[in-house]
């Protein structure tokens, strides 16, 4: 299902109208990429605090509506105030299907509990990269990538490639090597268990 939300051409520009707006429970944001012209806007506040609240909201595909019509943006970033829960700035970039796109996705491990990791070896896994940057198509973009911990034995790690990746998905790796995501640390008191099981 597709995420929409409304959103309003914004006229006056500055510090003291951005000011106004978010007295006025607005936030200002702008809407750019494509063909078209930077485009200034102004959307609920209330609507757009609930929505950032949701994960898919950060790796999907968005259907904003402006005018009457609808277009395809992803959010690129979300200014938040300091200490308050007060959104000040959206940025959102318009999307074209037939254009490869670059966005990162978060990660969700799963099976951890099942692993002989944690099973047999009495470890605790730590995720040590929690979202991954990926390539594809607008129309085959995933909300999330699943990590499968099940095969994970006390000790081993799982790295970047060896994640399934859907049809269509390119993982980009920035840098050198191959990132580990998650690894099977070993507790106190565990290598002991796993020991004293291998001698039974």
């Amino acid at each position: 299902m597709q995420i929409q939300f409304k959103a309003s051409k914004r006229v006056e520009q500055g510090t003291g109208a951005s000011r106004r707006l978010r007295r006025a429970g607005q936030v200002p944001g702008i809407i750019y990429g494509g063909a078209a012209e930077v485009l200034a806007i102004s959307v609920d506040h209330n609507e757009i605090y609930h929505l950032l609240r949701k994960e898919a909201f950060h790796a999907s595909v968005l259907s904003v509506e402006l005018d009457g019509a609808k277009q395809p943006v992803v959010l690129r970033d979300a200014q938040w105030h300091p200490f308050r829960q007060q959104v000040l700035h959206l940025d959102f970039q318009r999307i074209d299907a037939s254009q490869k796109m670059h966005l990162k996705v978060p990660l969700h491990f799963v099976n951890g509990d099942v692993s002989p990791a944690v099973k047999v070896g009495g470890c605790m896994i730590s995720h040590t990269v929690t979202e991954a940057d990926i390539q594809c198509l607008p129309g085959n973009l995933p909300e999330f990538l699943e990590v499968d911990l099940k095969g994970l034995e006390a000790g081993q790690s799982i790295h970047l490639s060896q994640i399934t990746l859907p049809a269509g998905v390119e993982i980009v790796h920035h840098g050198e090597g191959d990132p580990v995501v998650a690894t099977a640390l070993i507790v106190k008191g565990g290598a002991a268990e796993e020991e004293a099981g291998a001698a039974a």
